[in-house]
């Protein structure tokens, strides 16, 4: 039974995952890149945490934002948005939550990122909030992203981060529990895509729910794309959808002007 429930949850979270969506891209970038990345070791109690950071180019200090997983886990293609970021004037830094586990196909990586534990979410976030703070090249300013399920622990952290400046929930599940929205410290800004019903359905609540905590929740839904179009909507995608890459350009052009603003 309890391996049914399991399949039935795991369908429920990721149902639209195919074979070649996993297929990673993404390393053209990263070698290419004039920036600096590389991965640290983070301490958190008896267990160290490998993360993957980049810093820009830039002549002055600069924000950190933490950058959280897709179901599939910390693949090259993070690490090119990690990149991307970088390129974009914030220090990015993505945890490993699956401690260098690495998968043939979406399901294996989908089952052990479905595995993780609210514990374990918000114990390698902190370790790694703290570590980034603490880079002589940040400002002290810290913001959280992320992508499928990680858009949906981004969402959560803010309910017990009230260092976080401000939250890019991408195509993530909106938080809809009351208690939490009403200790989220900062604007929470959402990246949908309008084929994406099921990630959707739950933005109404949401903002119900976080305009009667006075919360900032900006929630854009863009036209044609679907779930996972900043991956799908990538050039370097050998799979790139047409509807997604739009989505990807205008959700990229707004993302930098907030940005801009930590």
């Amino acid at each position: 039974m309890k391996h049914l429930l399991f399949a039935i949850a795991l369908a429920c979270v990721a149902p639209s995952i195919r074979a070649e969506e996993y297929k990673d891209f993404g390393k053209e970038r990263l070698n290419s890149s004039p920036r600096h990345g590389e991965w640290v070791d983070i301490k958190s109690g008896d267990r160290t945490i490998k993360a993957f950071v980049v810093y820009p180019e830039r002549k002055d200090k600069a924000p950190a934002l933490l950058v959280i997983q897709e179901i599939f886990g910390l693949t090259d293609w993070l690490r090119s948005m990690c990149d991307e970021l970088a390129e974009n004037g914030v220090i990015a830094i993505a945890p490993d939550f699956l401690n260098g586990q690495k998968f043939e196909d979406a399901d294996g990586a989908s089952k052990a990122t479905s595995a993780v534990t609210q514990d374990q979410i918000k114990a390698v976030l902190d370790a790694t909030a703290d570590y980034a703070l603490k880079i002589p090249a940040c400002t002290g300013t810290l913001a959280v992203c992320g992508f499928c399920r990680g858009g949906g622990w981004a969402f959560d952290y803010a309910s017990t981060n009230l260092k976080l400046k401000a939250v890019y929930s991408f195509y993530g599940t909106a938080l809809d529990d009351p208690a939490k929205i009403a200790k989220i410290p900062c604007p929470v800004y959402g990246f949908y895509g309008e084929n994406d019903e099921r990630v959707n359905a739950g933005i109404p609540k949401a903002e119900e729910l976080m305009k009667a905590a006075g919360k900032k929740y900006e929630p854009v839904i863009y036209k044609g794309a679907g779930h996972g179009f900043m991956r799908s909507g990538e050039p370097a995608n050998p799979n790139m959808r047409e509807g997604d890459k739009k989505a990807r350009e205008d959700a990229w052009a707004r993302w930098k002007a907030l940005l801009k603003q930590l």
